[in-house]
């Protein structure tokens, strides 16, 4: 089944339908789509700005990762259902554009190098390391919203 079958059958759907026509449902899980996303890229940006020496240099940098961490988790639990029920809404909008794929590749992307990553880049003889990686991950964040916002142009 291609993806164009997939979209046009989940369009069908009744639920599909539902969030269409009830007015409220799209622009509030819109809203709170966008409101997660605030707490993810907020919670990653002081997160990463520590980690590259730049922000809240009074703190360990574990310390400050540690009070950032589960607001991403959390955000990011959100966003996934969220952005499920937005293209069970609008299928064709999203699962065929190529930006919206692009976001999230880079979304996998900066959620694996957190994963993977945070517990060892907190070491003292990760320094360096830990600085390139945090700014690598606040260029992804911003090309992640880049994406977003641009998936309403393509």
């Amino acid at each position: 089944m291609s993806i164009q079958t997939f979209g046009d059958w989940l369009y069908a759907t009744p639920i599909s339908t539902t969030f269409r026509d009830t007015t409220w449902i799209i622009p509030t899980v819109q809203s709170v789509h966008i409101l997660a996303i605030a707490v993810v890229v907020g919670s990653a940006l002081v997160s990463e700005l520590r980690l590259a020496g730049v922000l809240a240099t009074d703190e360990s940098p574990a310390r400050v990762v540690r009070r950032y961490l589960p607001w991403i988790w959390s955000a990011l639990v959100v966003l996934l259902a969220s952005g499920t029920l937005l293209i069970v809404a609008e299928p064709a909008r999203t699962l065929g554009n190529t930006v919206f794929w692009a976001k999230m590749a880079l979304v996998l992307l900066a959620f694996l190098a957190t994963l993977l990553l945070r517990r060892p880049l907190l070491r003292d003889d990760a320094r360096p390391a830990a600085k390139t990686v945090a700014w690598l991950l606040l260029v992804v964040w911003s090309a992640v919203i880049f994406c977003g916002r641009f998936i309403a142009y393509t």
